[in-house]
C-alpha cells in the first residue's frame, strides 16, 4: 500500500513538473511571438514612414523643378550696353540726337584720316640722314636726291628740296628748307581745326536740346494749369539725354584730338632736328668740294 502511494506521488510530481515546464514554454513562446509581432509592426511602420518620406522628397523635387523654370522665366534678362545706348538715343529725340551723332561720325572720320596720315608721315630720321650722307659722299647730290625721292614723309621732302637748291648756295638751301617745312607742317595739321570744331559743337547741340526740352516741359505745365511730375519728367529727360550724348561725343573727340596734336608735335620736332643736321652735313660736303 505504501509503495502504491509512493508511486502515485511520484507520478503526480512528474505531471506537475511537466505541466509547469509546458506553461513556461508556452509563456516564452507567446513572448517571442509578441516580440516578433512587435518588431514586424515596427518594421512595417518604418517602411511606411520611409516610403512616405521618399514620396514627399520626390514631390518636393518635382515642385522645385516645376517652380525653377517659372522663376527663371520671371527673372528679367539683363540688357546689353549697346541695347541700352540705342534705347536712350531714341528716347533723347531723333532731331537733336541726329545732329550730335553726325558730329561724332564726321569727327571720327577726320580722326581716323589724320592718324593714318601721321602714321605714314613718321620717318626714321637717323637712318635717313645716314643714307643721304652716304649717297652724297659716294654719288653726289643726284644720288642723295634719289634716296630722298624713294623715302616717304615730310623729312625726306625737306631734304629733297634742299638738295634741289644746292647749286644756288647754302643760303638758298636754308630758305627752301624753311619754306617747305612750313608747307609740310600745314599738311600735318590739315583737318585738325575741323575736329576741334566738332568738339565744341557737340556739347552746344546737347545744350540746345536741353533748353528746348525745358521749354517743352514748361509749355506742358502751362497747358495743364497744374504742376504734374509726369508732365515735367518727359521734357527734362529729353533735355538731359541730349546733353549727355553731346558731352560723350566731345570727350571722345577730345581724346583723339590730343593724340593727334601730340603726334604732330613729335613729327615737327624731328623735322627741325633733322633739318639742322642736314644743313651741317651740306656745309661739310661743301667744304670738301670747294
Amino acid at each position: 500500500m505504501k509503495k502504491a502511494l509512493s508511486l502515485l506521488a511520484i507520478v503526480a510530481l512528474s505531471l506537475g513538473t511537466v505541466n509547469a515546464y509546458a506553461q513556461e514554454d508556452m509563456a516564452a513562446t507567446e513572448e517571442v511571438a509578441e516580440t516578433a509581432a512587435t518588431e514586424t509592426m515596427d518594421s512595417a511602420d518604418a517602411a511606411v514612414d520611409s516610403a512616405a518620406a521618399t514620396t514627399d522628397s520626390a514631390a518636393t523635387e518635382e515642385a522645385a523643378a516645376e517652380e525653377a523654370p517659372v522663376e527663371e522665366a520671371a527673372a528679367p534678362a539683363e540688357k546689353g550696353f549697346t541695347q541700352v545706348l540705342k534705347e536712350k538715343f531714341i528716347e533723347g529725340g531723333a532731331f537733336f540726337m541726329s545732329f550730335v551723332l553726325l558730329a561724332l561720325v564726321l569727327g571720327l572720320a577726320l580722326v581716323i584720316e589724320r592718324i593714318i596720315y601721321l602714321t605714314f608721315a613718321q620717318t626714321n630720321t637717323e637712318k635717313l640722314l645716314e643714307e643721304v650722307e652716304g649717297a652724297l659722299n659716294n654719288g653726289g647730290v643726284e644720288a642723295a636726291k634719289e634716296v630722298c625721292r624713294n623715302t616717304r614723309g615730310p623729312v625726306a621732302t625737306i631734304f629733297f628740296e634742299g638738295l634741289d637748291h644746292y647749286g644756288e648756295g647754302l643760303d638758298m638751301v636754308d630758305k627752301s628748307i624753311m619754306s617747305v617745312g612750313s608747307v609740310e607742317n600745314g599738311k600735318l595739321e590739315k583737318g585738325v581745326s575741323w575736329i576741334s570744331l566738332f568738339i565744341a559743337l557737340a556739347p552746344m547741340l546737347g545744350f540746345m536740346g536741353t533748353v528746348i526740352g525745358m521749354i517743352g516741359a514748361f509749355d506742358a505745365i502751362e497747358a495743364a494749369g497744374d504742376i504734374n511730375p509726369s508732365l515735367v519728367a518727359g521734357g527734362i529727360k529729353v533735355a538731359l539725354l541730349t546733353t549727355v550724348f553731346g558731352l560723350i561725343t566731345a570727350i571722345i573727340l577730345q581724346i583723339f584730338y590730343n593724340l593727334i596734336v601730340a603726334m604732330i608735335d613729335g613729327i615737327v620736332i624731328k623735322m627741325e632736328d633733322a633739318s639742322i643736321s642736314f644743313m651741317d652735313m651740306l656745309v661739310e660736303y661743301n667744304k670738301k668740294n670747294a
